[in-house]
Formats: C-alpha cells, sequence, structure tokens
C-alpha cells in the first residue's frame, strides 16, 4: 500500500482505478484528473448481488498539482508504460 499526499490530499494508491493525464479543464487549465474507486460497506449480503461494490469518484487537480501528478504517474518507477512515445526503432 502506498500513499500520495498532493496539497491537502492523501490518496492510497490501492484505491486508484484511473488516471486521466493532458486533460483540460472548463477554464482552459491544464488538469490531471485520477479516479477513486472506494468499497461500499453493505449491511446486509443479500444487497451484493444487485448494487455495485464500489463508489467512484473523480478528483481534479490543476496547477501545481497537476504538473506533480503528471511527473509521478509518466515516471517508469510508478508506472509501466505498455506503449512508450519515444521509442526508438531499429531498422534491420
Amino acid at each position: 500500500m502506498t500513499f500520495i499526499k498532493i496539497q491537502n490530499v492523501v490518496i492510497n494508491t490501492n484505491y486508484v482505478a484511473a488516471v486521466k493525464l493532458d486533460n483540460e479543464n472548463g477554464y482552459g487549465e491544464k488538469s490531471v484528473s485520477i479516479l477513486i474507486a472506494t468499497p461500499k460497506f453493505l449491511l446486509f449480503e443479500c444487497e451484493t448481488s444487485s448494487q455495485n461494490l464500489y463508489h467512484y469518484e473523480w478528483i481534479e487537480f490543476t496547477g501545481q498539482a497537476a504538473n506533480a501528478l503528471q511527473d509521478y504517474f509518466t515516471s517508469c518507477n510508478n508506472v509501466i508504460d505498455l506503449l512508450p512515445q519515444h521509442q526508438e526503432s531499429s531498422i534491420v
């Protein structure tokens, strides 16, 4: 389990479901959005079959926070890039 702190928000990375990099909000500012999936605690076991087990919420960051998150989620130390953009091709 890893936690990341950005401004006054601490995020448990176990609950990060998706990240949108290089976004723009309605004001034209660069933004990074994180989809957080937190488990719902149900009172009765029979509720599990008919309802979603997670609560989803998008959190948007702008400014320095967006830049820091962009760096974190594009770092090869934190995320494996399956299709790198700067891939060198060799001609055989």
